[in-house]
């Protein structure tokens, strides 16, 4: 391992990585895995077919644990995002977003009622921000306790349940979602029926002490391989999911990047639970008005792959510039290069014709709709 490397934060796994032949690289302040021999296509399609495993232990895991009642810390969450907390069952987890004043996305998570408290799972490269909001936000509705004992698996894939009820059957019954906590011979595992693949699966909480053991338990199976940051990557951009930092960031709203599904229609105008939530005006304003741009697939019309900063222009020669790549590469499902970006108010319906510019030289490419393969989420 490099000195570079060295320097890194490590996770329970980073032997289980070396003795498995991963490259490493610099990820979010770790040291995290891109790629294993079998190589970044073979492993998105193993996924798409079995099952992959992945260490997703350097995201941030949170437990908010109320100070007075759970109505409290869940008004509190509110406020903070225009994501419905309240009404959300027990034994549930709902994705939600972070935004600061002016309606951009601070970060996006998933946050699970575990009944006597919230589980909160955020990025890594945003973690230690998203503590302190917490902190300074919901101090006085909750203590806001950031976990460190406990790696964070990812096991997606449509053989995902199969493996995974082999050692806790009780995941046959969970639906897209759900969450369940369940003492085994690994420790207490915290397990939602989840993940940012598009393909059914799970992630899973698991002691430190026994990562290593859990996740070669799981290696065990002829379905399963481990997968690295690349396929991760090409996973979630065929799935159509955002990238934080590159898809959305503190510039970008819930709206524009088409992700209004995540708004409930409580936190809407004339929802019962209207506002309250950092950003709320521009974010109602443009719920009823629409947006400048909007995120959109784009698929390109050569081999070529539109990758991230490629400009969008609405002319193969002269003409304006319209948008941007903000994810882009090749799709090993799709069997094409694909990406998706952002384009101004009136370029964005799907069959629009556009051009990227790579290398010098505008090529052809097609907005679409997302994703660019259907998920198979368990419901």
């Amino acid at each position: 391992m490099s000195e570079q490397l060295t320097e890194l934060k490590q996770t329970p796994l980073k032997d289980l990585h070396q003795e498995l032949g991963a490259k490493m690289v610099p990820f979010a302040g770790y040291a995290m895995p891109v790629q294993y021999p079998m190589g970044v296509m073979a492993e998105h399609l193993h996924t798409r077919a079995h099952a992959g495993l992945f260490d997703v232990s350097h995201m941030g895991q949170v437990i908010l644990t109320p100070s007075g009642g759970m109505a409290a810390l869940e008004a509190g969450l509110e406020a903070l995002m225009p994501v419905a907390v309240s009404g959300l069952a027990e034994g549930r987890q709902r994705y939600g977003l972070f935004t600061n004043a002016q309606g951009g996305i601070l970060d996006d998570l998933m946050f699970a009622n575990r009944g006597d408290h919230v589980f909160v799972v955020v990025n890594a490269a945003c973690k230690a921000e998203d503590i302190a909001h917490m902190q300074a936000h919901l101090g006085d509705v909750a203590q806001v306790q950031p976990v460190t004992d406990r790696a964070l698996l990812a096991l997606q894939g449509p053989q995902a349940e199969t493996v995974l009820a082999n050692l806790v059957p009780d995941v046959r019954a969970m639906r897209f979602m759900d969450v369940l906590t369940v003492d085994t011979l690994f420790g207490a595992l915290w397990i939602s029926r989840s993940g940012y693949t598009g393909e059914d699966g799970f992630e899973i909480s698991v002691p430190d002490a026994t990562a290593e053991d859990f996740a070669r338990a799981l290696l065990a199976r002829d379905e399963v391989a481990p997968i690295g940051l690349g396929a991760r990557d090409s996973l979630r951009l065929e799935a159509g999911l955002c990238l934080y930092g590159h898809d959305i960031d503190q510039t970008t709203t819930p709206v524009a990047a088409g992700l209004t599904w995540a708004i409930q229609k409580s936190r809407r105008a004339g929802g019962a639970r209207e506002g309250g939530f950092p950003g709320a005006e521009r974010i109602l304003s443009e719920l009823a008005e629409g947006t400048s741009e909007s995120r959109v697939g784009l698929q390109p019309q050569t081999r070529a792959p539109m990758r991230e900063g490629t400009e969008i222009w609405d002319a193969p020669e002269g003409g304006h510039k319209i948008g941007r790549v903000t994810s882009g590469g090749f799709g090993p499902s799709i069997g094409a290069p694909i990406a998706m970006g952002y384009v101004a108010k009136g370029f964005a319906a799907p069959e629009t014709q556009l051009w990227g510019e790579v290398r010098g030289k505008r090529l052809p490419v097609t907005v679409c709709t997302l994703p660019f393969r259907p998920s198979t989420y368990k419901r």
